[in-house]
């Protein structure tokens, strides 16, 4: 009975958590507010403290940072080895300043006009620094800012303040007043620790993770995949949470290591939705643990603490930006972008608690000053928006994904008939992203230089993340004849701009495409056929002019063939064109 009340209880949060999230969600959308205000306030409504339809929102909480773990993972995935080098400047210089300088400004505030100890202040005002990552970084994905120099510098920002949660950790307990606890391993220790588990997580990348997926790939099973993936990121995160590290760098971590993997694409692609799924849950659960009656006691002081938060970040960060070369309007609005404060806010809170640093109130007090200030962010991204891309249209040397795009193409299927398009492609130097299913061919393409990515060519996420929202054509070289016209026409909704150019099977396959708005449509044996009959009939005697003549009349027939067959669907149609036995070409009468 009580494990068919708690199946029975599950139904019914799911039921209401997700019928709420869609109706304000939605509505947020439409508003133009964004997703992740939709969330927070459904959260609230239906959490403890409004309607009291759901409970238990620290347990969604700890079950939804999953989301934020997935989050760091696809990150890891966009990022080189090599761009990480190239960033190093930004994560540990600009980061290092941000947090400090962030953290020492918000600790005087605090201790200045509110009245806690200088300890108190400094637990409440470190984690205060601290962004939300869960927040900034998949509008930068979806907005396509990640890979610009703007995005660039927030991704810096936010990866070292992950960075940085293992020192801040270590300060609240040197500020301690509870009694230590035996089980938990010094500083020093956990800094060894966490160089330890990043140098494990390497290896096994390049020892254990390319093979598994080369071998997944070899037996062509998504569900395998999909396993696989999550089986990845819960590793790195469970490890990372046995050595008592974060578990988000641990993803990041194994997701960068798979960065220059040729199954980076259908890795992406078969993650995200866990990735978007749980991470609405964990803005929910936020939203759920807004603690409205400590708002209700005292607004002025938590409103006011909020948009003090907002604003010395935003000083500090436009400061340090313009140090850091970034023009003054991107400058501010990068303030903007990373002024509320971050998920790892909640965690370090409870830690300053548990180390007799705050009360309890204090905790609830500053939890709902974080979740305040994360409700400003879809407003600040507007905000920051105008300035960011004011400034873009003034410049042409940024990194966006339409600059940075232009002229690439994507080919589906990379064997004996892709190979010789993409490579006419490269001779002109047209950006080339190369997609195949087959392990085989993957492996063959390595060796001789040529990146392909594995994955179902097919799916609209899987080309999304290839680049098919600015690619210039999109080339489907596979010999597949289950391609169909429907799939070819979701396609090209998708992706309107794009040229879409297709390797036909055979003449059947050929008419199935009539009336598509393609840029291309080729037989994939019929040129190699014609030189061939060309060389045949120069074989049997057939002076050079007569075998152009046979040539032109043959394409002529076939064309008009073709169109008559695609409008009655049956191959028989006009055979009495076809050569044939007693029937053949014209002779030229002379005279």
């Amino acid at each position: 009975m009580n494990e068919e009340h708690v199946t029975t209880l599950l139904l019914r949060d799911g039921v209401v958590l997700l019928g709420t999230a869609l109706v304000l969600v939605i509505l947020f959308r439409r508003l133009g507010l964004g997703a992740v205000l939709g969330y927070l306030v459904a959260g609230a409504l239906i959490g403890p403290q409004g309607l009291g339809l759901v409970g238990d929102a620290e347990g969604k909480l700890g079950i939804a940072e999953l989301g934020i773990v997935l989050l760091l993972f696809l990150v890891g995935l966009d990022l080189h080895p090599s761009r990480l080098f190239r960033l190093r400047r930004d994560i540990f210089g600009f980061g290092l300043a941000q947090v400090v300088l962030c953290g020492v400004a918000l600790s005087a505030f605090l201790f200045a006009s509110t009245g806690f100890s200088m300890a108190a202040a400094i637990a409440l005002g470190l984690p205060l620094a601290l962004s939300s990552t869960a927040q900034v970084l998949p509008m930068l994905r979806s907005a396509g800012r990640l890979s610009t120099p703007f995005g660039e510098k927030a991704f810096s920002i936010l990866l070292f303040q992950d960075l940085s949660i293992v020192p801040l950790i270590t300060i609240i307990a040197a500020l301690s007043r509870a009694p230590a606890d035996p089980s938990a391993p010094p500083g020093w220790l956990l800094a060894v620790y966490t160089v330890g588990a990043i140098i494990g997580l390497v290896l096994f990348g390049r020892l254990i993770l390319n093979p598994l997926f080369r071998l997944i790939g070899g037996l062509g099973e998504r569900e395998l995949f999909i396993a696989a993936g999550l089986f990845t990121v819960m590793t790195a995160a469970a490890v990372m949470e046995a050595l008592h590290l974060s578990t988000a760098l641990g993803a990041f971590i194994a997701g960068m290591m798979l960065a220059d993997s040729p199954y980076r694409h259908e890795l992406e692609a078969d993650i995200e939705p866990f990735r978007t799924i749980l991470l609405g849950l964990f803005f929910l659960a936020v939203g759920m643990l807004l603690d409205l009656n400590a708002v209700a006691m005292r607004p002025v002081f938590v409103l006011s603490l909020a948009a003090a938060v907002v604003a010395i970040k935003t000083g500090v960060i436009f400061v340090l930006a313009r140090l850091f070369g970034l023009a003054s309007r991107q400058a501010f609005a990068l303030g903007l972008l990373l002024s509320q404060g971050g998920e790892f806010g909640f965690v370090l809170f409870a830690q300053a608690k548990a180390a007799q640093l705050i009360a309890p109130e204090a905790a609830s007090l500053f939890g709902a000053v974080v979740t305040l200030s994360m409700a400003t962010t879809p407003f600040l991204m507007m905000l920051s928006r105008r300035f960011v891309n004011k400034k873009a249209a003034d410049r042409g040397d940024l990194e966006g994904p339409h600059a940075g795009a232009e002229g690439s193409a994507i080919v589906v299927g990379y064997g004996r008939f892709g190979q010789t398009v993409a490579q006419m492609l490269m001779a002109k130097a047209v950006d080339v992203t190369l997609i195949d299913n087959a392990a085989a061919t993957i492996d063959r393409g390595q060796d001789f230089g040529m990146k392909v990515y594995y994955g179902d060519g097919r799916r609209l996420d899987l080309l999304r993340l290839a680049g098919a929202e600015t690619a210039r054509a999109i080339i489907f070289c596979i010999d597949d004849r289950t391609l169909s016209r429907d799939e070819l026409k979701t396609v090209m909704s998708a992706f309107p701009h794009a040229a879409i150019l297709v390797r036909a099977y055979d003449r059947r396959s050929l008419m199935s495409l009539s009336g598509l708005d393609l840029a291309a449509s080729v037989r994939e044996m019929f040129e190699s056929a014609v030189l061939m009959g060309r060389h045949a009939l120069e074989a049997v005697g057939i002076p050079a002019e007569e075998i152009d003549r046979v040539e032109d009349e043959y394409r002529e027939r076939d064309a008009i063939r073709l169109e008559l067959q695609s409008q009655s669907g049956d191959l028989r149609t006009a055979k009495n064109m076809m050569f044939r036995p007693g029937n053949p070409m014209e002779e030229i009468k002379e005279g």
